[in-house]
């Protein structure tokens, strides 16, 4: 499997996504082939949607202000994080625990950094309509099958440091399930569903960074994984099956 990053200019909103990849993939003397990949940073898609909110035109609500108290964070970032999270859980100075589009996320994915000051960033809207339009274009450009992942970062669970997420993706299968499978002795696989998506952007956050890389997009090459047609959501499983949820029930 091959990685390749691809520096982009400053992604400002209103800028053509995909028009700037082609341009910045000419640019590096990058060709996509038939099943290639395209990984792309959520704040960089979410940026050119228009997704990008400064802090001083928010007039936080009775209840932002009281929640930015308790989390210790500004009350104008907290009115977004209300309106954008399914539910709040919790959390931690500075640190909201959400669920935001079904998936658990500090401060319903609300990005300070990678946005101009005075702003923050939101999550994309529709990230898996992002992903497919995304690989629409980009198909019609270069003539072949490419999949599209949008992906963010998270922290996992008593962990230090962040692990790749996929927001949406179209051309792959996010999720592959491997039970049956037989592992080494020849036992078969009773519950294991591997987390392909997941699994590529964070191979791809290793060239794309953090900070000031300006990377926002890797391409990877000869990729394991199940190509498909169109666009699936990626799987999400109730509370009542999830492992971590499922020790600190009530």
């Amino acid at each position: 499997m091959q990685l390749f990053g691809i520096k982009t200019p400053l992604i400002k909103p209103g800028d053509d996504m995909a028009g700037v990849l082609i341009e910045s993939m000419k640019d590096a003397g990058i060709k996509p082939h038939n099943n290639d990949i395209i990984v792309l940073a959520e704040s960089a898609v979410a940026t050119a949607e228009g997704r990008v909110v400064r802090l001083e035109s928010i007039r936080p609500g009775k209840k932002a202000i009281e929640l930015s108290k308790l989390y210790e964070t500004d009350p104008r970032k907290m009115e977004l994080i209300i309106r954008e999270s399914d539910e709040l859980l919790g959390g931690i100075p500075g640190v909201v625990v959400t669920i935001t589009k079904g998936v658990l996320s500090p401060s319903a994915g609300i990005d300070n950094s990678n946005a101009p000051e005075g702003c923050v960033v939101l999550l994309p809207e529709n990230p898996r309509k992002s992903a497919i339009q995304l690989r629409e274009k980009l198909m019609a450009e270069y003539g072949c099958d490419v999949a599209v992942i949008i992906g963010d970062s998270r922290t996992q669970p008593l962990r230090l440091g962040c692990v790749g997420i996929a927001l949406g993706c179209a051309g792959i299968e996010p999720v592959e399930d491997v039970r049956g499978r037989k592992d080494l002795f020849g036992k078969p696989l009773m519950i294991t569903r591997r987390a392909t998506a997941d699994n590529l952007v964070s191979a791809a956050q290793i060239i794309m960074g953090e900070a000031d890389e300006s990377t926002p997009a890797v391409l990877i090459r000869d990729a394991p994984v199940r190509f498909i047609e169109g666009s699936e959501d990626i799987p999400t499983i109730s509370r009542e099956e999830c492992l971590y949820f499922g020790c600190f029930k009530k």
